[in-house]
This record gives C-alpha cells, structure tokens and sequence, in this order.
C-alpha cells in the first residue's frame, strides 16, 4: 500500500500542484463573492446537480446521466441571464485592479456603516449594546460560549439582537469580517480599580477583550446613550456617527498595516473575571 502510494505520489509534478492550487484559490473566493447573497444558493444548487450526475454515473443511471448531461449547456446560458448585473460589476472591477480585495473592501465598509447606523439608533434610544471586531487574533473561545448567527452584518439585525427583553440583548455581538458570528457572548472584564465608577459591566468587558486581544470594540451606554470604542484598553468616548465611521475605516487602516497592535500588559492591580 505504501509503495502503491509513493508510485502515485512520484508521478506528480509542480505544475500539477499549482493547477490544483489555482482551482482551490478560484472555487474559494468565488463561493466567498457568493456568500450572503441569492448567489450562494443558486451555487450550492449547481453543485448538487454536479453531486447527481456524478453519482448517476457511477451507479449506471443512465437515463438520469443523459438527462443531467444534455441539460448542463442550458444551465450556462440560464445563469448568464440570472446574474447579468452581477457579472457586469464584476467584469468591470475586473478591468479596475483585483475584483477580490475592492469586493472585501466594499462589503467591509458596508458592514461598517450598518454598525454606525445601528449604534447611533441604540444611542438614540438609550439601549446598550456590545459590538466586538474581531482582528487578527482569533475569538472562537467567546464565540463558542455565545449564541451562533453567521449572518450578514446589518442594522436590523443589530437593533432587533440588542433590544430590551429578546432572548440575546444580554452580552456580546462578535463581529468576524462582514459576518456577525455569534449574539450574547460572555467576554473577559477587567477590574482595573483606576477605572471610573461610571463605566459598567459592557465597559468593562470592551476594555477587557481588548486588553486580551487586538479586537475593536464599541460600546454604547444603556444610561447615556454615548457611543465610545476601546482598542488596546485604551478608550475613547463620545462619537457620533460620522466620527464613529472614521474610527472604524482608520482603525482597519492601521490593523492592515500591522500597527492595530493591543498592549499584552495588564494594568496593575487588574484581574479579569467572566461576564455573566
């Protein structure tokens, strides 16, 4: 079996690795344009049709197999006509630069702006709320001990999750790229005794996440309605939309750059504790 194995492992070649890689790299960021969207169902509906006629082939069905077959050439011209826009955008993001990296930046500022339109509304209404970015450094630990969404980040979602009384307004939002990854998340809290006795438990969890880790989160106060973001430890307070929104957009700039760097030192005197 071993030799069977290197025999097959000898015979392959560095051009056949990089044409299987380029596959891999193609089929995955075309299923992550599709994600969220009426395409990825449309997608996995594709692939299942794939999934069919290959196990017709193999089990000798072949009256599904030449069904299957003769329809596949009407698929392409059906899909052509379905996603006429979206291929149009995209063919001219294409002739811009990387259609890749401007999606991700469009659906990143999208998301930024459905945070700062659901933030001020909270804001608006006194409701408190706790919205976490996730950075370079992973968050599953919170995340697990949450209540999974993998949803689009949007402001309805946002206000309905944080509204008194539902089922997950205690806690958390965990936000991991443009995907709110879990609601009513129980986060690290710091008991820095320097810390102003205004502050509450959601202040106190934003300070201590991100004294943990290099997320960014923003806090809105359930007494005042003041909308602050905490990076590092360090917070700052008293935004309203417009200025919130170029927090957010400097912020990425800096973590794209490598300089969204959180301290590792606990301040003196600290301990952390579990939000319940």
């Amino acid at each position: 079996m071993l030799s069977a194995a290197w025999s097959l492992v000898s015979r392959i070649e560095l051009l056949d690795v990089l044409d299987i890689v380029l596959i891999a790299v193609i089929i995955y960021n075309v299923l992550l344009l599709v994600r969220g969207t009426r395409g990825w169902y449309i997608t996995v509906g594709i692939l299942s049709l794939f999934g069919f006629y290959y196990a017709a082939h193999l089990l000798h069905l072949r009256t599904l197999e030449w069904l299957l077959d003769n329809f596949s050439g009407y698929i392409i011209f059906a899909l052509i006509v379905l996603f006429q826009s979206e291929l149009r955008k995209a063919l001219a993001e294409l002739g811009r630069g990387n259609i890749i990296t401007r999606m991700r930046h469009r659906r990143r500022r999208e998301s930024f702006e459905e945070i700062v339109l659901a933030a001020t509304t909270l804001a608006n209404r006194q409701i408190g709320g706790l919205i976490v970015l996730e950075g370079t450094f992973g968050l599953r630990n919170y995340i697990e001990n949450g209540i999974e969404i993998d949803a689009g980040v949007t402001y309805d979602l946002l206000v309905t999750i944080f509204t008194p009384n539902t089922p997950l307004h205690d806690g958390a939002v965990i936000v991991q790229g443009e995907r709110i990854a879990a609601a009513s998340c129980f986060l690290p809290l710091t008991l820095d005794p320097l810390l102003s006795n205004e502050l509450g438990t959601r202040h106190r969890a934003a300070i201590g996440i991100t004294e943990e880790t290099d997320a960014l989160a923003i806090v809105i106060s359930e007494e005042t309605g003041i909308i602050s973001t905490v990076s590092g430890g360090k917070m700052t307070r008293n935004l309203d939309g417009p200025t919130l929104l170029e927090h957010l957009r400097q912020s990425e700039k800096r973590r794209g750059k490598g300089l969204f760097e959180k301290s590792r030192r606990r301040p003196e005197g600290s301990r952390r504790q579990e939000v319940m």
